[in-house]
């Protein structure tokens, strides 16, 4: 096979390693495996329910409507993977938070090296595991009180519900994890990205009927909501790819005999330094009130929710608010301006007009405050932009996608599309020694 010299792997490539080559041929089967087992599970019922009832008492309910957005139906199924990654998700949220709190976990992360970012991982599924745990325990009692749902309610019902969603929880999560170890990476997000796809044809059968209608005036509106979406997804291909390249120079220095010349490279500083998290991260803030109402049944809590669903008179301002927040706070994590003036510093290497140590830490804080800023504002546009257009068009089959998901699709498709050139590129090596 005749590879390309180029940096970047030509489709024809990919698809020829995709194919041929023994390992990446294994990431793949292995990834698509457990994503179609993870779906699968979501349409193995919850035993001891009556569902025509259950189906009945969640008809129309906001609650139910987001949760089922990032659970791909399984809430409104009620099957055993109905709670899927979110606990992972929000177990996630929870110790990363902790991480910039508490000086031990953060140790943990940064000087441990693989032994410690080892435990943080076993702490979050702990973590991973209370969560679901609640959020079963809410869910069994609350089927439990509902009339007619459970055939035969108790404790026993109770538990039992309890240990299968709690057990189904936990396997998606050693799925998603697999994923990322032995598949194509990004776990995680691969199992949101596969849920929320498999919403897209009850949305997009609906649109059609809506359309079909006779209406000439719903035709338009709707030609009008896609040609957003289109344009939304060209806008967030190229935010997620777009960087700001910072000039390094690279002192002259002497091996041996051999005098080397100044070198000058660039640090790239993405525009969206978190990618696709601060969207996730944010989503599943808005969820955890939904799991407060499930545990206490408080009816002010429910009305609470139903401001923060999406329609709601709460849902943007809060929804803004959290993607600003997890931008900078997951910008943080990504990149510490300090350690990168100092390994700037060791290496010799300094911006030109920028003096070392201090000052560079300070221009480098300086620039990717202002990326975040302007990261987080075109997640709010990706956010609040279909919804608004949702509202004006009054086509309602697509709502919560836009707001919720869109970037989720993108950037998880983006970053799955690098990871696979990754491996490409390191077959391409390996068969070049080989030879």
């Amino acid at each position: 096979m005749t590879v390309s010299r180029d940096k970047t792997p030509s489709a024809q490539e990919t698809f020829i390693q995709m194919a041929q080559a023994a390992g990446l041929r294994g990431r793949l089967l292995v990834t698509l495996g457990l994503l179609i087992l993870a779906r699968l599970g979501v349409y193995i019922p919850v035993i001891g329910i009556d569902r025509q009832q259950f189906s009945r008492n969640i008809e129309g309910s906001p609650v139910i409507g987001l949760l089922d957005l990032f659970s791909g139906g399984g809430i409104s199924q009620l099957g055993v993977f109905a709670l899927g990654i979110l606990p992972f998700i929000n177990a996630s949220i929870i110790i990363q938070l902790l991480t910039a709190a508490l000086p031990s976990l953060e140790d943990l992360q940064k000087n441990e090296g693989e032994a410690g970012r080892r435990k943080l991982s076993q702490i979050t599924r702990y973590v991973a595991l209370g969560w679901c745990i609640l959020q079963s325990v809410g869910i069994g009692l609350w089927l439990n009180s509902a009339p007619g749902v459970a055939l035969n309610p108790g404790p026993t019902f109770v538990i039992q519900t309890i240990l299968a969603l709690s057990a189904g929880s936990m396997l998606v999560m050693w799925f998603g994890e697999v994923i990322t170890e032995r598949g194509i990476g990004n776990g995680a997000s691969l199992l949101i990205f596969v849920n929320i796809v498999s919403t897209l044809p009850r949305s997009i059968g609906q649109t059609i009927e809506l359309a079909s209608s006779g209406d000439s005036s719903i035709v338009g509106r709707t030609v009008i909501l896609v040609m957003v979406f289109l344009v939304m997804i060209v806008g967030i291909v190229f935010v997620q790819e777009g960087t700001r390249r910072i000039p390094i120079i690279s002192a002259r220095r002497q091996v041996g005999r051999k005098l080397y010349l100044e070198k000058s490279s660039y640090l790239p500083l993405r525009l969206n330094q978190g990618g696709v998290m601060p969207i996730i991260f944010a989503s599943a803030v808005l969820i955890l009130p939904v799991t407060l109402a499930e545990l206490t049944g408080s009816s002010a809590i429910v009305s609470v929710v139903q401001y923060l669903s999406p329609g709601g008179a709460l849902y943007i301002p809060f929804y803004l608010t959290m993607i600003l927040f997890f931008s900078y706070f997951y910008a943080s994590l990504i990149m510490n301006p300090v350690d990168v003036a100092q390994n700037l510093k060791k290496m010799g290497s300094s911006i030109p007009g920028i003096r070392p140590g201090k000052a560079t830490s300070e221009y480098i804080e300086r620039v990717l405050n202002r990326l975040t800023f302007l990261g987080a504002v075109f997640l709010g546009i990706v956010a609040i932009v279909p919804t608004v257009v949702e509202g004006l068009t009054r086509v309602p089959t697509f709502q919560g996608l836009g707001a919720t998901s869109l970037l989720i699709l993108v950037g998880v498709a983006i970053d799955t599309a690098k990871q696979i050139q990754t491996y490409v590129i390191s077959q391409r090596y390996e068969g070049m020694v080989k030879q």
